[in-house]
């Protein structure tokens, strides 16, 4: 089945800061992901037309980005995700999927707000095995404990973590989002999709021990 994800959005930066952010490994560590290798289903190419546009294909899917440069040093991206679904998918897979990277994009916007700029580092960390993994909606004890250990706290709210003090940015059904002085922090619980609990560390300083602090904190979370 055919699907299509179009998004725009405002950035906070010329278009050639947006493009290293969405172009080069260093700049989409900083809100997207990194791999150490290519995804099995990553083969198809990429276009490139920098700073304005490009276009990742990959497997029956392709990815796009559009820049254009706006006012005051800014930049309007405009964004689409396209392709073939796995059939065993229904609609909810372009929900869940669009969901998803309003989330990203927003981070992206965050990123560019934040810090200019600067090359980061992406860690990922996952809690241990839940025996409620599948609850519905996402309640597993896991997250409980996470946000009860964070003080519950909402957008705005200052809170202590493994790894330093931040601010929530953004706090939906089954994500939250926390900037510190040189990362961006993101818990994703994921137990509608039947996996762990995820943190994804956007770091901008200094990466070393990162992995292993979340991922002994979460263990404690379990």
């Amino acid at each position: 089945m055919n699907f299509e994800i179009r998004r725009e959005i405002a950035l906070p930066a010329p278009p050639e800061e947006v493009w290293r952010a969405i172009a080069t490994r260093e700049g989409q560590a900083g809100w997207f992901m990194t791999f150490d290798e290519a995804p099995d289903d990553a083969a198809g190419g990429v276009t490139e037309d920098p700073p304005h546009r490009l276009e990742q294909r990959f497997g029956t899917q392709a990815i796009e980005y559009v820049v254009e440069a706006a006012s005051g040093g800014t930049s309007v991206l405009r964004f689409v995700h396209s392709g073939i679904r796995e059939a065993d998918w229904g609609d909810e897979w372009d929900t869940m999927t669009a969901f998803g990277w309003d989330l990203y994009l927003f981070t992206l916007a965050e990123y560019l707000r934040h810090f200019p700029g600067r090359p980061a580092v992406y860690v990922e960390a996952e809690a241990p095995p839940s025996p409620d993994v599948a609850a519905h909606p996402p309640t597993s004890q896991v997250w409980r404990n996470v946000l009860a250990a964070l003080d519950d706290p909402q957008e705005g709210d200052r809170v202590e973590t493994p790894v330093g003090p931040g601010v929530v940015d953004r706090r939906v059904e089954g994500y939250l989002g926390i900037r510190t002085d040189t990362a961006l922090v993101r818990f994703h619980e994921r137990s509608l999709l039947g996996m762990c609990l995820a943190v994804g560390h956007h770091e901008t300083g200094d990466a070393t021990g990162i992995k292993d602090t979340w991922t002994t904190w979460l263990e404690a979370m379990a």
